[in-house]
């Protein structure tokens, strides 16, 4: 039997004295993912935060713990700690060290995303909460178990440096470090969370992405915008016409018929079920002006919006001056980064190819229009948890929460997932995580819930120990 209220005590200590020391040193790089960092590799950051782990995990006295790094030529560095157990079964853990950009006059007064804080029961930085406490916690699960004479079963870390990029170097280590990773039976991803931090929240289903940028070039110079204005077509206009073969802007609807799947009736019976849990917290919490309304009022609807529906997001633009320097100059070019979130069972490498025909075929008036796409990465949808697993998630979810565990969604996209599916088709995932409302992870003053990461410390050594029982 299993002592959760022992587990908890020990997480808390081992979070307090080891992890969150070494956790705000890995905030304090700057560590940009290769796709936001052309100069990655002479930077060298992404491989010293691979070093800070590495050294913080040798050193925590685990039995049978093995490290091992890996670096093909031109892609980002990788690290596999593998950890031998004495019960049947293999775990898989996966995390990432890589960020987003940051802008510091963004944050808050007193905080830094570069300068590790504690604040109450948060801690402030970039990567606090994507995905720099992820890999701590997972290894500090087996620890726990060791620390109280419990067997484990065998257990590997991944950790990569590419997944704020789309993970596009992973797959090319897949297949490198196969007899490293095993066969696992259950896979444990903690780059998630839910909607409230009163539960243990596992996600089964995250959606795909198409990323890339849509360049419209109209002129060779600029030209005065009295001389040419009303003559040549404005880059931006057709920029505008060209997303409106894709998206209904008054409704924000995808009208490619193929990006979508059928939202069956288990789907509206777990919305109404999470709905129930989150109830107006789910817009509340996000950080609109006090006018803004949703595309839909009703709870149930906006999970299904932000989870099983295609949406299109412009996230940069080229080509725009700043308005403080903008002239009467009727500009070459318009360039539009696009996201477009795709639901789990929509093929991405399809899905981009569809997407850049309806793009570039027939482009208005004749002008220069290319869509150059990044990797697509497809969604996930979650397979049953074994009973035993299950089972002990239940316990220890009840136990160190007072509530029973709860299924979720998150629109968000994790490339890893779908690839390890494909290559682990019989594996078990568990997709969950410390992020919840307010935590804004890639942008100001992101954050992670401490106790929360407590709580799950003690969950994740539970499930593993599960595993092998």
């Amino acid at each position: 039997m299993l002592d959760y209220e022992s587990l908890l005590k020990w997480s808390d200590k081992q979070w307090e004295n080891s992890i969150l020391p070494s956790l705000c040193e890995f905030i304090s790089i700057e560590a940009l993912s290769p796709g936001f960092e052309p100069r990655w590799e002479e930077k060298g950051e992404l491989s010293a935060t691979l070093d800070l782990f590495q050294n913080w995990a040798d050193i925590q006295g685990i039995e049978g713990l093995e490290s091992h790094r890996f670096k093909l030529d031109g892609r980002t560095p990788l690290l596999i700690i593998k950890v031998k157990g004495s019960l049947p079964g293999e775990i898989l853990f996966y995390s990432h060290l890589d960020k987003q950009p940051s802008k510091p006059d963004l944050w808050s007064d007193g905080l830094s995303p570069f300068v590790g804080k504690r604040r109450g029961e948060w801690l402030y930085g970039r990567g606090s909460i994507d995905d720099g406490y992820g890999g701590y916690l997972c290894i500090s699960a087996i620890k726990a178990l060791q620390a109280h004479g419990m067997d484990h079963p065998s257990a590997t870390f991944l950790i990569e440096t590419c997944e704020e990029s789309g993970s596009y170097d992973l797959p090319a280590y897949l297949d490198h470090c196969t007899p490293y990773l095993g066969n696992p039976d259950l896979v444990v991803v903690m780059d998630s969370g839910g909607p409230d931090y009163d539960h243990i929240w596992k996600t089964d289903a995250l959606r795909g992405l198409i990323h890339g940028t849509l360049r419209v070039r109209v002129s060779n110079e600029g030209v005065h915008s009295g001389m040419a204005g009303g003559a040549i077509p404005s880059s931006f206009r057709i920029a505008r016409i060209l997303l409106d073969r894709i998206e209904d802007s008054r409704t924000g609807k995808i009208l490619i018929p193929s990006f979508h799947t059928e939202i069956n009736d288990s789907q509206i019976k777990t919305a109404g079920a999470i709905a129930e849990v989150v109830g107006e917290s789910l817009w509340e919490s996000l950080p609109v002006v006090e006018t803004l309304v949703p595309h839909n009022t009703d709870t149930a609807q906006m999970l299904l919006d932000v989870n099983w529906r295609p949406a299109l997001s412009v996230i940069g633009a080229g080509g725009l001056p700043p308005i403080e320097s903008a002239g009467n100059v009727l500009r070459t070019h318009t360039d539009l980064a696009l996201s477009l979130r795709i639901p789990p069972g929509v093929d991405s490498q399809k899905a981009v190819i569809e997407l850049t025909e309806a793009l570039e075929k027939d482009p208005p008036f004749g002008a220069e229009v290319k869509f150059e796409a990044y990797p697509p990465a497809d969604g996930f949808r979650a397979p049953p948890l074994p009973p035993n697993v299950a089972e002990e998630l239940e316990k220890a979810s009840s136990s160190l929460t007072g509530k029973p565990s709860h299924t979720t969604w998150v629109g968000g996209t994790i490339p890893f997932m779908a690839m390890m599916q494909s290559k682990y088709p019989d594996s078990a995932f568990l997709c969950t995580g410390a992020a919840g409302p307010g935590n804004n992870a890639h942008g100001p003053d992101e954050k992670l819930h401490i106790p929360t990461a407590k709580r799950l410390t003690a969950a994740i050594a539970a499930v593993s120990w599960s595993v092998g029982n």
